[in-house]
């Protein structure tokens, strides 16, 4: 991260992250709800991939939980799921920063950043689909079904992702 000498522009540079993440994470969205991917009982949302961002800056929660908000209301979701789906993102991207910080984790920490996202959404959304979408399948299944997409876009795409930044952006301290 660019240090500042003032704090005010620190905390410019940090706002400006949180809106592009947010922005990123509403195109991304768009671009899986075009392939049926972003929403129902089984859904790959590329911009979950985006949570491994919180391990890199704080903004990056804030900014993913105001960008699922957007998605989710453009993509014509209930307010069920605008709330609660924006509340599982929140309880993943703060986990996600969280768990990298613990002391005894702090080496794998990083490889377990992905972890809160999965199980923060597998926990809420089954409710959310069963009570504001009606549907009738198994709670188990649906916390299956969505526990095996956010482990493919959260973990196995944000884990590339996060590979990625280390080697590049990360590594010559661009942010």
């Amino acid at each position: 991260m660019a240090k500042f000498k003032n704090r005010s522009s620190e905390r410019l540079i940090q706002i400006c992250y949180g809106g592009m993440i947010a922005a990123l994470y509403v195109v991304l969205t768009l671009v899986s709800a075009a392939f049926g991917l972003s929403s129902g009982v089984i859904q790959v949302r590329i911009s979950e991939a985006l949570c491994v961002l919180c391990v890199f800056m704080p903004s990056a929660v804030w900014g993913l939980t105001v960008g699922c908000l957007i998605a989710n209301t453009v993509t014509e979701a209930v307010p069920i799921d605008i709330f609660f789906g924006a509340v599982a993102t929140l309880i993943g991207a703060a986990g996600a920063y969280l768990l990298p910080k613990i002391p005894r984790l702090r080496r794998i920490g990083v490889w377990l950043a992905p972890l809160p996202t999965v199980l923060a959404n597998a926990a809420i959304l089954p409710f959310v689909l069963r009570y504001a979408y009606n549907i009738g399948d198994s709670m188990y299944f649906m916390a299956g079904t969505v526990a095996i997409g956010e482990f493919i876009s959260a973990a196995v795409m944000g884990t590339f992702l996060r590979i990625a930044l280390e080697r590049t952006l990360f590594r010559r301290k661009e942010i």
